[in-house]
């Protein structure tokens, strides 16, 4: 894989260096609430930008039907990078249309332009390969070099993606290569113990990377709403909570394999239960109980992990050498039920381990909670991307760049 760095040796003043960027920041209309995505692919534009290039930044935001949505435009995303920059950024309100074609020809070395959302067009996300190569074609007109930094989205065959680095010189950028070189961390050679906590809504996004986990990790921590069919899984009453009933019998299997394989399983002792989901925007007190992870009412919902069980995963993080952690412990957008995730975050950095924070929300969550993100190892810009590493799977992104 080519990087960056060899890209800036040969030369790149003057030249349309397209950057497939990861800008899929969460809006609350237009406003953006964590910009951590665009601050991480920030120093590959400036590098380009203060090398001569004319950097043309393209990204998807959100699932918009492959036609024009303003509810996914990528123009505060645009603002904010200019921001981050100092200094103007144009946007196009297209993505290989006339708009774009004038704006990217409007360029001067060491200009940044952003196109509008890629996923505008239906050959970015399409199935068929002659469409998405055709939306290949149309996007490759606009550069003459392709750099990929755009790693939440490297496990997604699209157009962009996968096509467009075939059509082009390609390059990895920074964030790319930093990525790849923490994950490897995770896959090779790994420093031990090799601790990984895994949490968020569904057990069902986690199997693969469990499965793959059993060969390589001496202990898993389970939070958030997967945990509740892990307790099934052992018999016990889970009330109204979050519950995938046909994943029991996979997850009796795995608690199995385990037991089996030496490999430390952790589940929750106690947890934090209401009788109804706390209400996000108003944020009004929810009054939870603590209730033994064995004793869930019926008529009750498991939204935290409890206060014993976030001193028992703090131990179990205290003497590891490394530390993989994805998913929240709980609904940690709302005060009541954010101590579980604010304990493991703060357990990660007590440790002296080489500590990474696997993307989507657990990232997230470590700037809403105000931790200082420069004090763990890593924190990823891709959780899908991450744990598809993680299982062993092929990305498609990072295979385009190889080649």
């Amino acid at each position: 894989m080519k990087t960056i760095d060899e890209l800036l040796a040969e030369g790149v003043s003057g030249k349309r260096v397209f950057v497939r960027a990861d800008l899929n920041v969460p809006l609350d209309g237009t406003t953006i609430t964590d910009d951590g995505r665009i601050r991480a692919v920030e120093p590959t534009i400036r590098k380009l930008a203060e090398a001569g290039a004319r950097v043309v930044v393209a990204s998807h935001l959100g699932r918009p039907k492959g036609a024009p949505d303003p509810a996914f435009s990528l123009a505060p995303a645009a603002a904010r990078l200019g921001e981050l920059l100092g200094a103007e950024v144009a946007f196009a309100s297209d993505t290989v249309g006339a708009d774009a074609a004038a704006t990217v020809a409007g360029l001067d070395a060491g200009q940044v332009a952003v196109l509008e959302n890629l996923r505008f067009n239906a050959g970015e996300t399409s199935k068929d390969d002659a469409e998405r190569g055709a939306f290949a074609d149309q996007l490759a007109g606009l550069a003459d070099v392709y750099v990929g930094d755009g790693f939440g989205a490297v496990h997604r065959k699209h157009a962009s993606v996968f096509d467009l680095p075939a059509r082009l010189p390609h390059y990895a950028g920074l964030l790319i290569a930093t990525e790849v070189g923490v994950l490897r961390k995770l896959t090779d050679d790994v420093a031990r113990p090799y601790a990984v906590v895994l949490g968020g809504a569904k057990v069902s996004d986690k199997l693969g990377v469990i499965d793959h986990l059993l060969e390589r990790a001496d202990r898993i921590l389970i939070g958030g709403g997967m945990a509740y069919t892990f307790l099934k899984a052992q018999g016990h009453e889970v009330g109204i909570s979050l519950l995938q009933e046909d994943q029991v019998p996979v997850v009796t299997e795995y608690l199995q394999r385990a037991k089996d394989k030496g490999v430390e399983f952790v589940l929750p002792v106690d947890v934090l239960v209401s009788p109804e989901f706390p209400d996000l925007k108003g944020k009004t007190p929810a009054h939870p109980t603590t209730v033994a992870a064995d004793g869930i009412p019926a008529d009750q919902e498991g939204l935290d992990i409890g206060p014993e069980t976030a001193k028992l995963y703090a131990s179990k993080l205290a003497d590891a050498a490394t530390v993989f952690w994805n998913g929240p412990m709980g609904v940690f957008e709302h005060p009541d039920f954010a101590g579980g995730t604010k304990a493991v975050a703060q357990a990660l950095l007590d440790s002296p381990a080489f500590t990474v924070v696997g993307g989507g929300d657990s990232a997230a969550a470590v700037r809403i909670l105000g931790f200082d993100e420069n004090a763990f190892g890593h924190i990823s810009t891709g959780g899908g991307a991450s744990l598809e590493y993680l299982e062993g799977k092929t990305l498609p992104g990072l295979a385009a760049l190889e080649n």
